[in-house]
């Protein structure tokens, strides 16, 4: 298999193509010569029932993968339980949103560690995930609930809590933003080996298979000393990680991972770069 690429949300190109909306998301993806969409629901569902459904008919009649971004009001971590039980309720809007998308994966923010030590937080988390897995199963969903490394260093998100919180059910699988683990860490994503040991971490505490056919986000992120700050195109000089070494890595180990790019504005062109780059590294 191979890896497949496309945008986080609609970029600023197809806004100006005069395209009405979101239902015709895929067929942009695929004109674009790009294989994925991430629908991006950050502040909360507003598409009728019907809408999502028609979506997801195009994506699967044009070949284009699905997954969904859940609200990012989600508090996998809150100190208040009202909160945390809530969320349990949004993450179930989610899967029945995904599942009228043919979305494979829903992806998920951790939570914030800000006003409580990490511990305490993961040990929030851990609560609403097995609360939230225990629901989704009641009600049959397969979505695989995906928990996502985050860019700011007073979240939860690490790359070793987020594959801790995978353990927790086979539901679960972890979502690797590069630009957030680069941000996080105030820029130690410097080279070809440094991909190489998110991929091989995960195959140690995962299995293979997590790791073959991982779900990532991916984007240049400027970072202060607190992590992320916003969000760049490909086209800044100054700020990484490098999408040409993760083309290399994916490549030269034969991974099929799927890349959703959220670059500023242009997802779209830097997803087609970044599959380019993919596709020149595998053919040599």
């Amino acid at each position: 298999m191979n890896a497949l690429f496309g945008p986080g949300g609609n970029c600023d190109e197809f806004a100006k193509s005069g395209l009405k909306g979101t239902l015709f998301a895929p067929q942009w993806v695929k004109a674009y010569g790009l294989d994925a969409y991430e629908y991006e629901a950050g502040r909360g569902i507003h598409t009728s029932p019907a809408m999502l459904a028609e979506i997801g008919d195009n994506a699967r009649s044009l070949g284009v993968k699905m997954s969904f971004h859940t609200p990012y009001f989600i508090s996998l971590s809150s100190v208040e339980r009202e909160k945390r039980v809530k969320s349990v309720g949004y993450i179930m809007e989610s899967a029945a949103a995904s599942q009228l998308l043919g979305a494979e994966t829903m992806v998920v923010h951790c939570g914030s560690c800000a006003k409580i030590s990490r511990e305490t937080a993961m040990e929030y988390a851990t609560e609403t995930l097995l609360m939230a897995d225990k629901a989704l199963k009641q009600e049959g969903f397969t979505v695989k609930l995906g928990i996502e490394t985050m860019g700011k260093i007073n979240q939860l998100g690490t790359l070793d809590e987020v594959l801790t919180l995978c353990t927790l059910s086979d539901n679960f699988v972890p979502v690797v933003d590069f630009g957030h683990l680069n941000a996080r860490t105030l820029g130690s994503i410097k080279e070809d080996g440094d991909y190489e040991y998110i991929f091989d971490e995960i195959t140690r505490r995962l299995g293979k298979e997590y790791a073959q056919n991982l779900h990532c986000h991916f984007s240049k992120i400027e970072y202060t000393g607190m992590g992320e700050k916003k969000h760049l195109t490909f086209e800044d000089p100054l700020y990484g990680p490098s999408p040409e070494s993760l083309a290399q890595v994916i490549a030269r180990k034969g991974l099929s991972p799927t890349i959703i790019c959220e670059s500023a504005g242009t997802q779209s062109a830097d997803a087609k770069y970044l599959k380019d780059q993919y596709e020149k590294a595998k053919n040599n």
